[in-house]
């Protein structure tokens, strides 16, 4: 049976961050992935595989748009490692300087750990170190490499089998998030300082867009939207507002947003980024509207759910909305 290569991110954050504000950056990565798993109290770890197809980037890219995010949203710096499995993707990030990524690739991870001492794997204490480093074992691969029965008789079959494993690079741990998000959250980034109502239009329309089809892909319906907006200083703006009735249909999600927008009046504000965040969700099967004797509005449902199945057939750029057309 074949199994998904799995994409693992480690980040750490920079500097030392308040509650509020690691919550922030939780809340932000939710935005990338739903598979986010704390590392109190500064580091996070993603699980990128399932964002992979959504985004249509390849796992390091993905990796520098969610640092990008944290420093212009948050003014948050981070340093990152990337791997395959959890605990080479923290190796990764604490070998990385303030602001770099390191990256080892599938088939990379053998070389990457030989020269490396082994107090640098997990979990490997002074008095391992020191019991090892008595019979010359003092690198990563020098572990690797010496039959299992002898690390056995060194530190005994239970701590000898875990330190094996790790020295060859195996971790099977999964990232599992402490529990099920209460929130979703989308975000962009501008490539520069933007004053044109037009593109703040465009871009506010667009995370709208993006926010229905989480909602809609994962079951949920939302009761709350709020607006963030970010501006050239790093100061910034939220502005939330209750829906008539929960829904995870776009275009009620982009008149409520675009609603919020209008009331910020922004005709000469430079805003760096936007962030729509929605919440008191609920199961999708729990769903109700009003009643319409518009046979528009259901025309509309039927043709966002033929448009969730083409981009789940064919990628998220498959349909967008008319106005987000380049």
């Amino acid at each position: 049976m074949s199994t998904r290569q799995r994409h693992i991110a480690h980040l750490h954050l920079h500097p030392a961050l308040s509650e509020d504000q690691y919550g922030d950056a939780i809340e932000l990565m939710s935005g990338v992935t739903p598979h986010v798993q704390a590392v109190p109290p500064s580091a996070v770890q993603l699980d990128l595989t399932s964002a992979l197809r959504y985004f249509g980037l390849p796992p390091y890219d993905i990796v520098q748009m969610t640092k990008l995010r944290l420093k212009a949203l948050y003014d948050i710096d981070s340093s990152a490692g990337l791997a395959n499995n959890r605990m080479l993707a923290a190796m990764a990030a604490d070998a990385s300087p303030p602001g770099d990524t390191t990256w080892i690739r599938d088939g990379q991870a053998d070389a990457w750990l030989h020269s490396r001492p082994v107090t640098a794997l997990p979990g490997i204490g002074r008095a391992t170190a020191d019991t090892l480093a008595k019979y010359g074992l003092h690198t990563i691969g020098q572990v690797a490499d010496i039959p299992a029965a002898t690390l056995q008789r060194l530190l005994g079959a239970g701590q000898a089998r875990l330190l094996a494993e790790r020295a060859r690079g195996h971790d099977p741990r999964p990232v599992t998030p402490s529990e099920r998000a209460a929130h979703l959250v989308a975000d962009l980034v501008l490539e520069r300082d933007c004053l044109d109502p037009a593109q703040h239009h465009r871009a506010v329309l667009g995370l709208a867009d993006q926010i229905g089809q989480r909602l809609r892909g994962e079951s949920q319906i939302a009761g709350r939207l709020t607006l963030t907006v970010r501006y050239a200083d790093h100061s910034s703006t939220t502005r939330t507002r209750t829906m008539p009735e929960p829904t995870n249909h776009s275009p009620a999600l982009a008149a409520a947003a675009l609603g919020l927008l209008t009331t910020l009046g922004l005709q000469r504000a430079r805003v760096r980024a936007f962030a729509i965040r929605v919440d008191s969700l609920l199961p999708a099967d729990s769903a109700y509207w009003q009643l319409s004797l518009d046979p528009g509005d259901a025309r509309a449902r039927a043709a966002e759910a033929a448009a969730d199945r083409a981009r789940r057939r064919f990628g998220p750029e498959a349909v967008r909305p008319a106005a987000l057309a380049d």
